[in-house]
């Protein structure tokens, strides 16, 4: 059995000089129908904030499935989104990294070149990755993280996932300091009848900043040798919209030049690493069409409340009178810290040539109207999706608690989470011939809380939240429904609502509950974790490990098992 990690201080770097940017050529182009997106210009010696076109989406939709290609080149350059300076890890020179738009049964070749110090992978969130769980991107889970210097081409097929998603780094807190960007994937699949339309889509991302590097907290945090207490420690100290934001005075504000008399669909997206963000346009109500993928209901509201990494779709109809209005993002913290920004803003403009801002002051809301926020038992499908009844039943308690050195530690199912080093949990299932884990919930080496079923079975997880804080968490592989949620003791009431929603991010209450229900019919080793990029440094992720006879047989890519042969 390979050797695993006595501590997850392994993933921890401070600062690292800044590296030069070297160009790569793109790969070469598959088939008469293969589109080749090459990475722009990353010789500046700042990042850049792409410009507000590239947010504006191509419109691929009913195109024959195709394979489109993709360079990243991952580097660490000093950028300053909110007007900071401080040093980034960026792909391609640019914050947010590039769009990927893409159908239902495009094939996707996206070589990643790692420029950095250390190790890096990259997720694509939401995506289901059946039958090629080796390019899920999670390291020391289906790989080691690309070395520095070398290369990994992820090489697989968006296949029946549809919807608003994101793809970011998913060694250590990597994404906190900028690797991440969008993926789209359209639907093959008509609407359903009488489902709202729009004119063209836009994509929104929404982040909160730190100005400290990630590892640098993350240090601080697991041992408790910072001068601050942990949650002042998991405070942004902005945000960014588009990759634009304002601290201490900075005036540049991300702008969309709208058409009047238009239906835009907004692709909201949840970038960052710890507070809610709340989301609004001024004198504009959002309709709420999608939840990470699920279509919805049309459902209108005032505001929309985002958790990290959650994703949501609004129409918003540009029939105000012209003129600029403001999209605000509230971030929503759970302390308070001086000297924060948490008032973020952008611009939507149209109808006008000026370039003037909207007036300063308050969100104005739509007094008289009965508009609300968002409520999310309010969020529907659009096509109901009934699951099938359960066959097992599992609860998993998980807290956050302090350490006797005054650092942070948690845990689910009392282990808490070390990275492996030198392997994977793929690649223990496969040296064992899929005997990695017993059937049912297990502890691994030490610290790999698991469950295992080698059988499809449709699995009911009770999530108890013995500690304070909501927690937005994020299964892979999968997009389970959503039976119920409530603080307090689970009493078995509440479930099974008659048309349950299913999506991939969902939020657990402080002191409370959630039950979600899936299939374990997607072979591999898939992490359950906190997306609150500080809990899950501290141990808050466990896996649950379906069908190992069939993950045990994978042809795992060589590029894949050299990375840990190269520890």
């Amino acid at each position: 059995m390979a050797a695993y990690a006595l501590t997850r201080l392994r993933y921890v770097s401070l600062v690292l000089p800044i590296l030069v940017i070297a160009m790569i050529f793109g790969l070469g182009v598959e088939g008469v129908h293969a589109i080749e997106i090459l990475p722009r210009d990353t010789s500046s010696v700042s990042v850049k904030a792409p410009p507000s076109s590239s947010f504006f989406l191509n419109g691929l939709k009913g195109q024959r499935p195709t394979t489109r290609h993709y360079n990243f080149v991952v580097s660490e350059i000093p950028g300053a989104p909110d007007g900071f300076s401080k040093p980034m890890l960026v792909v391609n020179g640019q914050w947010p990294g590039p769009t990927i738009e893409a159908n239902q049964g495009d094939r996707l070749v996206i070589k990643v070149t790692n420029h950095l110090s250390n190790r890096t992978s990259i997720h694509w969130h939401g995506l289901f990755q059946n039958g090629t769980n080796y390019y899920d991107g999670t390291a020391a889970v289906s790989e080691c993280g690309i070395p520095p210097g070398q290369s990994l081409t992820y090489d697989f097929e968006t296949a029946i996932f549809s919807g608003s998603t994101w793809w970011h780094s998913h060694f250590d807190t990597q994404y906190t300091d900028g690797i991440s960007g969008a993926l789209i994937v359209h639907p093959s699949d008509p609407a359903p009848k009488g489902f709202p339309t729009w004119d063209e889509e836009l994509v929104v991302e929404l982040s909160d900043v730190y100005h400290t590097f990630s590892a640098a907290i993350v240090e601080q945090y697991l041992t408790g040798t910072g001068p601050v207490q942990p949650l002042v420690l998991e405070t942004p100290d902005s945000g960014a919209i588009n990759g634009v934001g304002q601290y201490n005075g900075s005036t540049d504000y991300f702008d969309f030049e709208l058409q009047p008399h238009k239906t835009y669909r907004l692709r909201l997206i949840h970038t960052g690493s710890a507070a809610q963000i709340r989301f609004s346009v001024d004198h504009h109500p959002l309709t709420l069409i999608e939840a990470d993928g699920t279509l919805l209901e049309p459902y209108t509201v005032s505001g929309v409340t985002l958790l990290v990494a959650q994703r949501y779709s609004a129409l918003i109809t540009t029939n105000q009178t012209a003129g600029p209005y403001w999209m605000r993002m509230e971030l929503i913290s759970p302390s308070n810290v001086t000297g924060t920004t948490t008032d973020v803003r952008g611009v939507i403009r149209y109808g006008t040539k000026s370039k003037s801002l909207p007036p300063a002051g308050p969100d104005p809301g739509f007094p008289g109207t009965g508009l609300a926020d968002m409520d999310t038992t309010k969020l529907t499908p659009a096509v109901p999706d009934i699951p099938p009844d359960r066959s097992r039943f599992y609860s998993v308690p998980f807290n956050i608690g302090g350490t006797p050195s005054g650092g942070t530690i948690a845990t689910m199912n009392n282990v808490s989470w070390v990275p492996l080093v030198g392997t994977n949990t793929l690649l223990e299932i496969q040296q064992t011939n899929g005997n990695y884990a017993p059937e049912g919930p297990s502890t691994e080496l030490g610290n790999q809380f698991i469950i295992t079923e080698d059988t499809i079975q449709t699995i009911d997880l009770l999530l108890l939240n013995t500690g304070f804080g909501e927690h937005p968490f994020h299964l892979h592989g999968h997009r389970p429904w959503i039976l119920g949620f409530g603080n307090g003791t689970f009493d078995g009431h509440d479930l099974n609502p008659p048309n349950p929603l299913k999506r991939d991010t969902f939020a657990v209450p402080s002191q409370g509950w959630l039950m979600l229900r899936y299939i374990s019919d997607n072979p591999g080793p898939w992490t359950l974790h906190c997306h609150i990029a500080w809990h899950m440094a501290a141990g808050l992720l466990m896996q649950v490990n379906s069908l190992p006879s069939v993950s045990s047989k994978f042809h795992i890519p060589s590029d894949i098992v050299n990375q840990c042969k190269s520890y």
